[in-house]
Formats: structure tokens, sequence, C-alpha cells
């Protein structure tokens, strides 16, 4: 959800504060300098205050890397992305952008009265969130305009996805993984070292990167799993699988306390169907100390002692409730560091990688079992072809935004 805000947010241009300058007392020069441009791009400015309230926006969502740095590298493509839409003939009325808000707030379960309450409560204003979503619903129809037309869907390509997201027919990917957390370390270094290792193209330059920079069991095997089922996946990370060809590595993951990277080293179509889940039902114990000796010989201790996870509730009998954790969920529910180490489990296996309360407390993860969905509970041929040509979509947006910043002209203060 994080992400989605992140990439959205656009420019607030404070037109009402700036009017009114001219007929308010005169302001402190510190207010002042807020309006000052600090960013020109093809003669648009781009001011302290918009910045300092993409940034509010951006600490608000957690986003990984240096609020204010983000903020600018954003600002600087919302003004080439409004700047293409103006060159396309495409301009928002009052009530697409209206539209446009409700939806965005939707999307992470708010109405709108209660995204803009959270927004001002983290000190940022409406009118920001307004032109941040008109720069997003805009970018929209200038790549629908330009590049759907360029986008088709085949038979073929359809087979791959339902064979791949439905599990109709058997594929398997053999992936390397690189998890950093972040933790006490500076969040702009992890997200630059995860930009770097996203362009790599060798399989032993990415074991490298994993041997020396993950913090999961497969480092010692250069980030190296073994051939997992697609539908054994977490479903974020099958769309991202899916977008990869051998030797290729995903962009950067945010998930809970760290960032991802997968290589996808092979790919294999099987003869015989794997099954999709519709639950994953898992037990998470927690011990405190983190990563400690005293912490992991505890989990060595009831690794011994358990077989399923019934025997966990005997291992927490008198300590608070909050210890353990079981249940089951769709495999869409699950937090996103849960659901990767889960995919690598069999019933009854346990996974201690993860840890909680910014490192402080160590998470035993167990396996209990996968819930098969029936047959028809499979997506439809309109659910896939729109995924296909969302997928695509995107590359041509990417590569479109790519060629407007190399064009551009930009100067920074």
């Amino acid at each position: 959800m994080r992400r989605k805000l992140v990439k959205l947010f656009a420019a607030f241009a404070p037109i009402a504060v700036v009017a009114g300058l001219a007929t308010a007392p005169a302001v402190p020069a510190m207010a002042q300098g807020l309006f000052e441009t600090v960013i020109t791009v093809n003669d648009q400015s781009i001011t302290r205050y918009e910045i300092e309230q993409r940034a509010r926006m951006l600490s608000l969502f957690r986003a990984p890397g240096n609020p204010t740095e983000l903020a600018r590298e954003q600002l600087i493509e919302d003004r080439l992305k409004l700047d293409a839409a103006q060159a396309n003939g495409i301009v928002l009325e009052d009530t697409d952008v209206q539209t446009g808000m409700e939806e965005f707030a939707g999307r992470v379960n708010m109405d709108l009265e209660t995204m803009i309450r959270t927004l001002a409560g983290a000190g940022v204003d409406e009118p920001t969130y307004r032109e941040f979503v008109r720069a997003g619903v805009s970018w929209r129809e200038v790549t629908q305009a330009r590049f759907a037309r360029r986008i088709s869907v085949s038979e073929s390509d359809l087979e791959r996805a339902r064979a791949a997201v439905s599990g109709q027919a058997g594929v398997r990917v053999l992936l390397s993984e690189i998890i950093m957390p972040i933790g006490d370390s500076d969040p702009e270094v992890i997200e630059q070292r995860a930009t770097r290792i996203s362009e790599i193209t060798s399989e032993a330059a990415f074991s490298a990167e994993a041997r020396k920079y993950s913090a999961t069991a497969s480092r010692e095997r250069g980030g190296r799993l073994d051939w997992q089922a697609i539908t054994d996946l977490p479903p974020v990370l099958r769309s991202i699988v899916l977008g990869l060809a051998p030797g290729e590595v995903s962009e950067p993951l945010p998930i809970q306390g760290a960032v991802a990277l997968f290589q996808l080293r092979d790919i294999e179509e099987l003869e015989t169907p794997t099954p999709e889940y519709s639950g994953i039902e898992y037990a998470a114990y927690y011990i405190d100390g983190g990563r400690s000796e005293q912490a992991l010989a505890r989990a060595a201790k009831v690794k011994a002692d358990t077989d399923t996870c019934d025997d966990l509730y005997g291992i927490a009998q008198g300590q608070p409730e909050s210890v353990l954790d079981r249940g089951t969920k769709a495999p869409e529910e699950l937090p996103t560091d849960i659901a990767l180490e889960l995919s690598k489990l069999d019933p009854g296996e346990v996974s201690t990688a993860l840890t909680r309360a910014n490192g402080q407390t160590l998470v035993f993860l167990m396996l209990c079992g996968r819930t098969p969905k029936l047959a028809d509970e499979g997506p439809s041929e309109a659910d896939l072809t729109g995924f296909i040509r969302n997928q695509r979509l995107e590359s041509f947006s990417n590569g479109y935004l790519e060629q407007l910043r190399a064009e551009a002209r930009i100067i920074e203060k």
C-alpha cells in the first residue's frame, strides 16, 4: 500500500497561499523562504514548500530512503507527467480529480473525509493531496492514450498466465533472494544498494551480493532457493516473477523492516498441475531477544520439542496470549515477509528468519497447512487479460518517463 501511495504522489502548487501574500501583512523571511523556487523543470518551478509537503507524505507512509531526497525526485517526475498530459491534449475536469481522490482513498480502505483528516494530522494540506491525484490520474490518461492500442494479449499469453496464476498447469521457478533488513542502518544506503543490485544480470554477481548483505539462511548458498511452484509464492511476488526473464532481478520490494530482491534463474512448465491455495494456516511464536544467541538457542529448543503447530500451545502455556499467534489467512492477506518465508516451508517446518519490534523479537514461524482452492475459484479470462495488459502498459509508461526526463531541462539549487 505504501509503495502505491509513494508512486502516485504529485506536486502541491500553493496558488491560494501565494495569491494571499500580495495583500497580506509582511511575512517573516523564514516563511517567505518556504515558497522559494529550488528546482526548475522545463521552466516550471518546484518550491521548498512543495518538497516539505511531499516529504511529510513520504514519512507518513514510511517510504524507504531519505524523504526529502525522494520528494525532490518524485516532484520532478510529476512536473514531467503533467507536461506530457498538456502536450497530449489531456485536461482533467474538477469532477475527474474528485473521483480520483475518492478512488485513491478507497484503495487504502478509507473514505475521502478520513483520508484528508489523516493527511492533515501529519501536516499535509488538502490541496497537496488534490494535486497528487491530478498528476497520477493525468499520467494514467497519457499512458492509456499513447500505448493502449499497441498492447495485444494472445491466447498463448493467457495460457501461460493461467498456468502461473491459477494452477491449471504446472509451473515452477528457480529463484535467488536477497533480504536486507533496514534496522539501525541508513535507509538511503539500503535503497541505493538495492537499486544497484536490481541492475545485476549475472547469477554469480547476485550470489556474491547475497552472501555479503542478505539476512536469511539462504545467504550461505548465495541466496539460491530450491525449485518452487509458482502458486506457493505470495501473490505479490508471482506478478513480479512473471515479468522477469531468466537472469533478471526484480525491482526492490519493500517488506516489513527490510527490502527484498529476487533473481529468476529458471522457469519450467510441468505436466502435473500445481494447486492454488485459498487459505494458509500458520503459527508465530514470539521470543524476546531478537537474533541474540540466547533467543536463537531458545528457538532451537522449541524446534526440537515441536512437530506440529498444536505443540506450540504447550510451549506457550503460562505466558501472555500475545506470544503465540495462530490462524488461517488467504494468501493475499498475509504480510509479505511472512508469506515469503511460508512459501519455502512444508507443513511442520520452521523458519526463524524474521524479527519484529525493530529486531528485538524473534519470530518462530511454523507452517501448519495449506487449503487448496476449489477448481472454479480461478481468475476469469478478463482478469488475466487485464493483468497482462497492465504489466505491459506499466513497462511502456516507465520507458516514456525515462525519455521525458532525458529530454527535460532540469535545474536544481
